[in-house]
């Protein structure tokens, strides 16, 4: 069965993450994403490598493996928009289009005649899509937003990495290994267009969306946000530690390290038969949940001590026995080779012309009726441009010329 969005179309004029992560999503569920992009240069993370896609001779193409993450299943457009002809391309797609994606600069497209304003007085259905560092509104809104910078602004990196203590008094905050602002907003993005869309079939009218990276952030703080606005206390950096759970974290072993999530009293109680400290979840200082974590410390130096004694497929193998919730800590590679992960389809193959074939992570939502399909690799720069003119505007063979030469498209 179809996507669940097939007959929507989306024109994605975003780069980087953000925006592009919440038009695959919408392709993969099934909208139809017109990518466009730079003539030449195309979005920036073709260029952020290496490494970089190989063909099939073993030479790097143009194109960095960074940008193959965020643009499965989109067509590449290729379109100057400080030209006036540029600017009327986008106007025509924009008229045939349902949702608009874009991550320029506050008022960054106004100056072209692409704003909501301009494109909603000819297509007032459209649902207009802007993501930026700080909002439309606001004393930061004009300045530029990247990731890293929203993690440390937006309190994340206050939360994450290893405590200052008396071994090591100046740890230091550190960044979450993967662009993780730039996903929820991508993901918060394609959540609003879907219910603007919804709320189209109401109303009959589009509208704007206006997302900042600085506000996602602060909203996915979670039960970190809740522990400073509820409890008054400035959350603190605790290494692998969670803040309201114990013991909930990496431990070392004999060989490696594992965790241990243990997520309430019973399981604590399994947890001490397996480390053979079976009276330990009697004592006082560990009874409940709120006892370990104010006595996290003791609790902690006493369980690594007892973990240190063997290796950690000793541990997992005893743990998993007793419904004790555990787990390794695996690299890159190892989650790709995992049994799991290949059982539930997360490691997929898509056709690509220049390697032939292209290994891809896949989509993680699992219908029960519609299927998520992969139609089409990550495309080339402005490897649609022709189609995509001839086929929605009906440009002629004649007109494109004129287009290439004078460098539009």
């Amino acid at each position: 069965m179809a996507g669940p969005l097939k007959g929507y179309r989306v024109l994605d004029m975003s780069r980087i993450l953000a925006g592009p992560w919440a038009g695959q999503l919408l392709a993969d569920l099934g909208a139809e994403v017109v990518k466009i992009e730079r003539p030449n240069s195309g979005d920036d993370t073709r260029h952020w490598g290496p490494p970089y896609l190989k063909d099939q001779d073993g030479n790097d193409t143009e194109d960095a493996a960074y940008f193959f993450c965020a643009n499965r299943g989109k067509k590449s457009v290729t379109v100057d928009i400080t030209h006036s002809e540029g600017q009327e391309i986008i106007r025509q797609l924009a008229l045939q289009s349902d949702v608009l994606i874009e991550n320029y600069k506050v008022g960054g497209l106004a100056k072209y005649g692409l704003d909501y304003p301009a494109l909603k007085k000819i297509n007032p259905k459209l649902i207009y899509c802007s993501i930026t560092g700080f909002g439309q509104t606001g004393p930061y809104a004009n300045r530029p937003g990247y990731d890293f910078l929203i993690q440390g602004m937006g309190g994340l990196m206050s939360v994450t990495g290893e405590p200052d203590n008396l071994d090591n008094k100046a740890a230091g905050p550190v960044k979450v290994g993967v662009a993780v602002t730039d996903l929820f907003t991508g993901l918060y993005a394609a959540n609003a267009i879907q219910g603007a869309l919804l709320e189209r079939h109401q109303s009959g009218q589009g509208q704007y969306i206006d997302l900042a990276l600085l506000d996602v952030q602060a909203a996915v703080l979670a039960n970190q946000a809740s522990n400073y606005l509820i409890g008054g206390t400035v959350p603190q950096r605790l290494g692998n530690a969670h803040p309201n759970i114990v013991p909930y974290q990496a431990f070392a072993t004999a060989d490696s390290h594992i965790i241990v999530a243990v997520g309430n009293d019973q399981q604590f109680k399994r947890f001490c038969q397996v480390i053979e400290i079976p009276l330990m979840a009697k004592d006082p200082l560990y009874v409940t949940n709120a006892n370990r974590v104010n006595n996290r410390q003791l609790l902690c130096e006493t369980i690594s001590l007892s973990l240190s004694q063997k290796d950690s497929r000793h541990w997992l193998a005893a743990f998993e026995a007793n419904d004790v919730p555990c787990g390794p800590i695996n690299s890159i590679d190892q989650v790709f080779d995992d049994p799991q992960i290949i059982a539930r389809e997360m490691l997929i193959n898509v056709i690509e012309s220049r390697s032939g074939s292209l290994k891809m992570v896949g989509n993680p939502i699992k219908y029960s009726r519609t299927k998520i399909e992969y139609p089409a690799s990550p495309p080339q720069l402005g490897g649609q441009t022709n189609d995509v003119l001839q086929d929605y505007l009906e440009y002629s063979e004649c007109q494109l010329t004129e287009l290439h030469t004078k460098g539009i498209i």
